[in-house]
Formats: C-alpha cells, sequence, structure tokens
C-alpha cells in the first residue's frame, strides 16, 4: 500500500479559500487520488478525482468551487476550495487506489469509498458563516 497524509485545512470563513495537500510515500503517476469528506448527518463523500494522467472528476456539490490536481511533486496532490460554504464542513481525506483498479469501470467508482484502499487520517475543515 501506500502511506497518506493531509495537510492545510483549519477553520475559515465562508466564501474565503482553503487549500488542502496530500502527500504519499509512492509516486501518485500509478494511482488515482480522491478527497473525500465527512460531513455529519451525511455518508461520507467523494468530492474530487485525479488519475495520474491528470484527469479530474467532480461531486456536484463542489463543482465550479473546488479543483483538484497533482502537485509539483509526482507524489503530491492538491484540493483547492473556493467560495466555502458553511456545509462543506466537515472532515477531509485523501484517498489513492493503483489506476489498474479503475481499468474497463464505470467512471463512477472515482468517488465510490469502496474503490479506495489506501487511506490517509484526515483533516478538519470548518467553515463558519
Amino acid at each position: 500500500g501506500v502511506y497518506l497524509r493531509e495537510s492545510g485545512g483549519g477553520s475559515v470563513q465562508a466564501g474565503r479559500s482553503a487549500k488542502l495537500s496530500c502527500a504519499a510515500s509512492d509516486a501518485f503517476i500509478r494511482y488515482y487520488i480522491a478527497w473525500f469528506r465527512d460531513v455529519p448527518g451525511k455518508e461520507r463523500e467523494g468530492v474530487a478525482c485525479v488519475d495520474g494522467d491528470g484527469g479530474v472528476s467532480y461531486a456536484e456539490s463542489v463543482k465550479g468551487r473546488f479543483t483538484i490536481s497533482l502537485g509539483n511533486a509526482e507524489n503530491t496532490a492538491n484540493l483547492q476550495m473556493d467560495n466555502l460554504k458553511p456545509e462543506d464542513s466537515g472532515m477531509y481525506y485523501c484517498a489513492a487506489e493503483p489506476s489498474r483498479r479503475f481499468a474497463g469501470k464505470n467512471s463512477t467508482i472515482r468517488h465510490e469509498v469502496g474503490t479506495y484502499s489506501n487511506w490517509g487520517q484526515g483533516i478538519q475543515v470548518t467553515v463558519s458563516s
């Protein structure tokens, strides 16, 4: 497996921006990377995913506001969160899975919890109104 560590997050006012970063113990070029979040009262949600070629996908709830990207270092990935809302508050997790897992599969698995076997510890994001 691959060890993942999130950084960034914290408290921010609604309408402002925040950036999360995920650092891995292996190069991401062979992995799909996703950000999930636990929001009170809801199931864990896959908000964004990027593959080793830079292909991205987003949940409807964050589309147009969040941007996932691979970092300059081949073992990092970032989640830029703009125009944050109080309902974006929660614990955010970085997840990674080898690219071969996705071959020939429906793209919806990119945002499914059960797809990923490697998870970070999570980091809190709190958006105040």
